[in-house]
């Protein structure tokens, strides 16, 4: 339906704003375009009204979605999501520089009042002024019963970067994400629950990136925000304490998005999962979820060689420290990407390998796809086009700088240098009885340029299909983004955290943002955490290891057993208590198993996150909404566990009935404990009564 005959009234308001607007863009009469909306055939759905300064869709509530009135100012574009009388989001206003953002010209600009709109077969199309002469955006609304889509681009003029900003108090707290750049040594050391209550300032949140991300963002108000792009991402959220969320693309192509309302967080994430796709089955086994991996990166560093790794996995077997493998993490290679020993380092891998197996253990090896210049296979893999090309100059391979030298990337698009690449990693395991790998380092770099026909975003799907073929061993694969890394089933494992306190509850707090943007089977950062930093305290130590018995997978590193503090080259000695502690985290972990199985398969069925925040259980509880160190494991099991180096903490225990573990005594929720006391060998964690594998829970706890 066409807007009716314009007049010029609201142009002399516009103007009144000091903005050089052509005459001809003028604003509906707002009688004739209320008798026009309100006459849309589509009655029995989403319904506009139209008002001096508003128009005003108004989405009934259907099967389980709640309904939701988005009001659309005409004056200043903005937008205002409303649920049952309330607003739960807006964007920002003109005062904060405008809801749809552009750059180009070399200066920011932003859309200003509404100039001409139309309404007809369930779309709103409105065209907008900008500050930019000559400019305009142009913007379609399609709402449906629990979201609507918003698109927009920019005509008569190339712009640098569209962004979308919103003014995040109005829909409470923020979530989502997944891995966050901040000012604060984020993801390493920090990692904002909610988002709001820090800073995040992400300039290269893109699909290539190493960090495990997501265009993705969820609220406490029960709705979500959704990105739909393969390009360059520049979001900040709360930057400088200003209280906006920007959500910038790098690019001129339309801004695309879905905005979710729900009624509760829980809803939105499904709605999200609907898009992306849950995983279709889990990678990781059953044995590799009851117990702990190995790895001897935080352990030796890259100061490993055969008859240290021998060494620790006696210690480790001597010690009653089980674990299902054992991986030879960096610096085993003769040169990176050779794929073959150090015959120094490494005199005899094959008995090597045989010992290990001998000692209970799966072998496993760390891999990359970066080819080094200095690798044998450098030259014949560039001679073959078989590596990625310099997204600068084509003719020739790209080279990337990284922690371990200089390299080019294998071109998984290419099928001959997959097939290829893939030959020798099978060559390497059945050489050396090698049982799974891990790969580390990323599949594209932003510096290269992508195969014909392909985008950076092909590059999540096919790492995720080559990684498909191999046994990742429980420790997983950074994949992201697109529908293929949701799908596989990959376990997920942090950025590399610190040695410190700060560190540790990063890494719970990062685990929550993981699994709540669609990737369940999630683990910490190695147990004790690395980032070449000096070896963790004893009480660093225990507590990591406690935290992640009552998380989805064990992922360890650091051991009581044979630590070398890298800062110093000296061995770390802890005490007997010590390696008591982290048996005692191994066991429960391992107890914990048939449940934690259950809900392996509960999210293959559903995409529900095995560790969630409390408020995805309890979303009527207010206090869940800030709670940043405990969680949910599954819909019975409340994990509190101390993650500070003090004597108590405070618990907050949600409505129902709770078996308190440590205690043996029941608790009617909700209620907060006070000065709960944490001596080291204390884990609170409590059992909810009554929920689906509640009584497994208790037979594993107890």
């Amino acid at each position: 339906m066409r807007r009716p005959t314009r007049s010029p009234g609201v142009l002399l308001a516009v103007l009144g704003l000091g903005l050089a607007l052509p005459l001809a863009l003028t604003t509906p009469d707002p009688a004739q375009a209320r008798a026009r909306a309100e006459a849309s055939p589509a009655s029995r759905g989403p319904r506009l009204t139209a008002s001096a300064d508003a128009l005003t869709l108004t989405v009934p509530p259907e099967g389980a979605a709640p309904g939701y009135t988005l009001r659309v100012m005409t004056g200043q574009l903005s937008l205002t999501t409303s649920r049952s009388g309330g607003t739960v989001l807006a964007t920002a206003g003109e005062d904060a520089g405008g809801a749809l953002r552009f750059r180009a010209a070399g200066a920011w600009q932003h859309a200003t009042g509404v100039t001409d709109w139309d309404w007809g077969n369930g779309v709103l199309t409105l065209t907008a002024a900008t500050t930019l002469p000559g400019a305009t955006v142009r913007a379609r609304i399609v709402p449906s019963a629990d979201r609507y889509r918003l698109d927009w681009q920019v005509e008569g003029a190339t712009p640098e970067r569209l962004e979308l900003a919103c003014d995040l108090k109005s829909a409470g707290h923020w979530y989502g994400h997944g891995e966050t750049q901040t000012p604060n040594g984020g993801p390493a050391t920090d990692q904002p629950w909610p988002l709001d209550n820090g800073q995040v300032v992400h300039p290269a949140f893109g699909p290539a990136s190493y960090y495990m991300i997501d265009p993705f963002w969820y609220t406490s108000s029960a709705t979500g925000l959704h990105v739909d792009t393969g390009q360059m991402m520049n979001v900040a959220i709360n930057q400088g304490g200003d209280g906006l969320g920007r959500f910038g693309i790098e690019s001129a192509q339309p801004y695309r998005a879905t905005v979710f309302v729900e009624s509760t967080p829980l809803e939105v994430y499904r709605d999200y999962i609907g898009i992306v796709g849950g995983p279709a089955k889990s990678d990781a086994t059953y044995r590799q979820y009851a117990e702990p991996v190995w790895n001897s990166w935080a352990q030796f560093y890259t100061h490993v060689d055969q008859e240290k790794l021998l060494d620790y996995a006696q210690d480790l077997h001597d010690h009653g420290l089980t674990g299902h493998a054992l991986q030879l993490d960096d610096k085993w290679e003769s040169a990176y990407g050779n794929l073959t020993f150090d015959p120094k380092a490494y005199p005899d891998p094959e008995a090597m390998s045989r010992r290990i197996h001998e000692l209970g253990f799966d072998f496993g090896l760390w891999v990359t796809l970066w080819i080094n210049l200095d690798s044998d296979q450098y030259q014949y893999a560039a001679d073959r086009g078989y590596l990625l090309a310099d997204a600068a100059d084509p003719a020739r391979p790209c080279r990337v700088t990284w922690w371990n030298g200089t390299a080019g990337i294998v071109d998984l698009a290419n099928p001959e240098a997959a097939a290829w690449y893939k030959a020798r990693l099978r060559n390497l395991m059945a050489a050396y009885d090698v049982d799974g790998l891990k790969f580390d380092t990323r599949f594209f770099d932003e510096r290269c340029a992508p195969r014909a026909g392909h985008a950076p975003t092909d590059y999540q799907r096919l790492g995720a299909q080559l990684a498909d073929e191999f046994d990742l061993q429980g420790v997983g694969i950074r994949v992201h983004w697109d529908a293929a890394a949701h799908r596989a089933g990959f376990v997920t494992r942090q950025l590399d955290k610190g040695t410190g306190w700060d560190s540790l509850r990063a890494s719970v707090t990062q685990n929550l943002a993981i699994s709540t943007i669609g990737y369940p089977f999630v683990a910490t950062d190695m147990i004790g955490g690395s980032s070449v930093q000096p070896a963790p305290t004893k009480e660093v130590l225990v507590r990591w290891a406690q935290s992640a018995s009552l998380m989805p997978l064990m992922y360890a590193s650091t051991s009581p057993v044979d630590t070398i503090d890298v800062t110093t080259g000296r061995k770390v000695v802890y005490d007997a208590e010590t390696s008591a502690l982290y048996r005692e985290a191994v066991a429960r972990h391992t107890r914990l198993a048939p449940y934690i199985w259950d809900q392996v398969q509960h999210a293959l069925r559903t995409g529900d996150p095995i560790m969630r925040p409390v408020f995805f259980d309890f979303p009527d509880y207010e206090q869940a909404y800030t709670i940043a160190d405990a969680w949910m494991l599954g819909p019975a099991v409340l994990a509190a566990p101390q993650l500070a180096d003090a004597p108590t903490r405070s618990v907050h225990l949600p409505p129902g009935t709770w078996y308190d573990v440590t205690r043996d005594r029941t608790l009617q929720g909700p209620r907060t404990i006070r000065s709960y006391a944490t001596p080291l060998g204390v884990t609170p964690v409590f059992v909810r009564l009554g929920a689906k594998g509640a009584d497994k829970a208790l037979e594993a706890l107890r």
